[in-house]
């Protein structure tokens, strides 16, 4: 495989700290960017000895100017906590993020790939969703700095393909979670794990009967780098898991597997909140061979351990 220079934005965040090791294991020259709002260096701090990885704090609003092979565009938060904490500057990271590589990409004739989100399908009315469903998006609501600067951020993407000529990639990604989720960003299996962990009650909203679908971090690496690497594709390709719980289910394994005494409770569902998400992975496992492999389980074990041993 030739070594390649690739720029990961958001690099050291959540997903984007799990990129850089596998980029970096492969033997890629790997420059990693972050402002650190929800990024944070401890998540990468054991590539900082190696040769072929650099730090680079700066924020993708603002321009860019690299020599890279590929781009990775991961920076945004992405729990509803951490977005709508400043929203404006959410929708500026989604839409002036996407021009600033987008801009990089086109200068030095780069590879883009967009993180995307599930959140572009809103409150869906199709179910599973498909890459071809529009979605059903609230744009002026709590959650509209997120998913309408994604929304935004794919049409710049294609905006650019289609003039430009960029060489773009748009991976829509669904519930993921793993090792190095903030403990504070309000998702709900960092929430669940966090609360079961500390003896506290374990908070539902709504009557949990909502359902999620949740992907393990390396399955979601492995299906991005495989969009990135795989040629006449640009996307939008759907990468989750098609495997649906309900929101209590998921409560009642994270008590299980923690041991912990926690009871559930139950408060208002927030806003915009959708009831159902799943998504339909045809098109990823025709185009790129893949599909998530680790059981939620086997998922959850791990991602427990990592908080057993990082709780603040």
């Amino acid at each position: 495989m030739k070594t390649k220079r690739i720029l990961v934005t958001g690099g050291a965040g959540f997903l984007g700290s799990h990129l850089c090791d596998r980029l970096t294991e492969q033997g890629h020259d790997v420059i990693c960017l972050d402002n650190y709002f929800t990024g944070r260096k401890k998540n990468v701090e054991h590539l900082m000895g190696l040769k072929n990885f650099e730090l680079m704090r700066h924020d993708v609003a603002l321009p860019i100017y690299l020599e890279v092979d590929q781009i990775y565009n991961l920076a945004c938060p992405a729990s509803p906590v951490h977005y709508q904490y400043n929203a404006v500057k959410t929708i500026k990271t989604s839409v002036l993020g996407a021009i600033n590589v987008l801009g990089l990409a086109k200068r030095v004739k780069a590879r883009v790939l967009q993180a995307s989100t599930s959140e572009v399908y809103g409150d869906p009315h199709e179910h599973p969703q498909k890459e071809s469903y529009w979605g059903n998006v609230n744009p002026i609501g709590l959650r509209s700095c997120y998913d309408e600067g994604k929304r935004v951020a794919e049409t710049l993407f294609f905006d650019y393909h289609r003039m430009n000529s960029v060489d773009i990639r748009v991976i829509r990604i669904f519930n993921t979670y793993g090792p190095r989720m903030h403990p504070n960003d309000g998702r709900v299996v960092s929430n669940f794990i966090v609360q079961a962990l500390k003896g506290n009650d374990i908070t539902i909203y709504g009557d949990g009967a909502q359902t999620r679908s949740f992907c393990f971090a390396d399955d979601l690496i492995e299906g991005m780098m495989r969009l990135m690497n795989t040629e006449n594709i640009t996307g939008p390709v759907n990468v989750g898991n098609p495997g649906e719980f309900t929101i209590k289910q998921l409560a009642e394994e994270v008590i299980t597997l923690t041991g912990s005494k926690s009871k559930i409770i139950y408060k208002p569902l927030p806003s915009d909140d959708p009831r159902q998400r799943k998504p339909d992975i045809c098109l990823a496992k025709e185009k790129l061979g893949w599909e998530p492999v680790v059981p939620l389980k086997v998922g959850l074990v791990k991602t427990i351990e990592y908080f057993k041993d990082n709780l603040e």
